[in-house]
């Protein structure tokens, strides 16, 4: 299969450039503010949630990764190695998402309670030397002490303090991560928590949650270094009827608290989309986590497609001027295709998204919402599904150094043959 030259995208780009201008649109200036937002990629997608601390089978907490495709990552090496390969191919500088059972110990059994910012030294280094922020996670899950399904609000007041002292310890991590980097790392807290049967007290495990949470924060830490997230869930296997941590919940535990929420796009009733939460998130919490996803049915985690939910999602934070207010994450584990190519295929449709969204005449739009022409508001937003905006996204690609079209999987593919398949 043949690729555009670079004499075939400069070409379509003048001719998208002029169109856009008809609009009142400058894509220079889009392709430039897109150069600003990076997304962070979560590490779990290059080994099946697996992590470094040697154990095997049910990672727990209602998670599941389908799929048995060659070449996953055993090692911190490798995955960084296959990071590395992955960030190749995506225009613009990222971040990286780790979860602390990525921690490296060397081969000695460290307690999660008990993890330093010294377990991480491997992975601050290799950001520092390829310009990656980092961000964090406390793994509340595959682990003996969250079998019953049960963390932070455990009945077992020894349960509790165990994940307590993991979300603190991993709070000093995201702070380390933050001070040597020169950008702050969020650190983010999900638990798997909740019953799978109807239980009869709704309010106490919410309490002990709210404890926790409180006695995990009670420490400042400079914002510049560390910003702390909380993460919601509408259900999950095992805990199909009632979770702890409920959007209900973390929305006003974020607010209360004056911390991050996160909003997770597979969190949620499939009638649900969480770009109709931002707007009213923001009113009361000043900045948000994304973790940009997509659901199938249930919480599958499958890879970000270029969805009309996306495409929404995106449109909110550019059009409400939201993006310095938000820090855009991915969260997605599929093991049926190669793990390379999902990292690639779901960071570029999340970028193509903002970029979508970043072509829009956004001030004439809002002046027919204004004046109640609804009529002239329809048009334009149907009118903008036909502009050229694939030809703006190629330029973007070009004048980054990554490959255009899907072009990128040509290296792919030479990877997998390389290295994966010698694994």
């Amino acid at each position: 299969m043949e690729h555009p030259t670079e004499k075939h995208v400069a070409s379509m780009y003048e001719m998208a450039k002029t169109r856009y201008a008809l609009m009142g649109v400058d894509t220079d200036a889009a392709l430039a503010k897109l150069a600003t937002v990076p997304i962070s990629l979560h590490c779990w997608q290059g080994d099946d949630v697996g992590g470094f601390e040697g154990a095997e089978g049910d990672i727990g907490g209602g998670l599941a990764v389908t799929g048995n495709y060659p070449g996953k990552a055993r090692t911190a090496e490798e995955l960084r190695s296959d990071l590395d390969k992955a960030y190749s191919l995506i225009p613009g500088t990222h971040r990286l998402n780790l979860h602390a059972s990525y921690a490296e110990t060397g081969g000695q059994a460290v307690p999660r309670d008990q993890l330093l910012p010294e377990h991480f030294d491997g992975w601050i280094a290799w950001a520092k030397e390829n310009n990656h922020g980092l961000d964090f996670n406390p793994t509340l899950f595959a682990h003996p002490l969250a079998d019953d399904g049960f963390t932070l609000s455990s009945y077992n007041e020894r349960t509790r303090k165990f994940w307590i002292d993991h979300c603190i310890a991993c709070r000093k991590i995201g702070e380390a991560m933050g001070k040597a980097l020169g950008t702050p790392a969020v650190t983010n807290i999900w638990i798997p928590d909740g019953f799978k049967d109807l239980p009869v007290d709704r309010l106490q495990p919410r309490i002990f949650l709210r404890d926790a949470l409180d006695e995990i924060f009670a420490e400042e830490i400079d914002p510049r270094h560390n910003l702390d997230a909380v993460e919601s869930k509408l259900f999950g296997i095992g805990s199909e009827s009632y979770v702890t941590g409920s959007h209900e919940f973390y929305l006003g535990y974020a607010a209360s608290r004056n911390k991050l929420l996160c909003l997770d796009a597979g969190h949620f009733h499939p009638t649900e989309n969480i770009y109709d939460k931002i707007s009213a998130t923001f009113m009361f919490v000043d900045q948000i986590l994304l973790h940009v996803s997509r659901g199938v049915r249930w919480d599958s985690d499958h890879v970000v497609i270029l969805s009309d939910n996306l495409r929404r999602l995106m449109q909110e934070l550019v059009r409400g001027d939201f993006l310095a207010r938000t820090h855009i994450g991915l969260d997605y584990f599929d093991a049926s295709i190669n793990r390379i190519a999902a990292w690639v295929i779901g960071t570029r449709n999340a970028q193509r998204a903002l970029l979508l969204a970043m072509l829009e005449p956004i001030e004439m739009m809002r002046e027919f919402d204004r004046n109640g022409d609804y009529t002239q508001r329809l048009a334009m937003l149907e009118e903008l599904k036909g502009m050229p905006f694939g030809a703006v996204w190629d330029t973007y690609c070009m004048r980054k150094g990554v490959p255009v079209g899907i072009a990128y999987m040509d290296e792919i593919k030479a990877y997998e043959t390389e290295v994966l398949s010698k694994r």
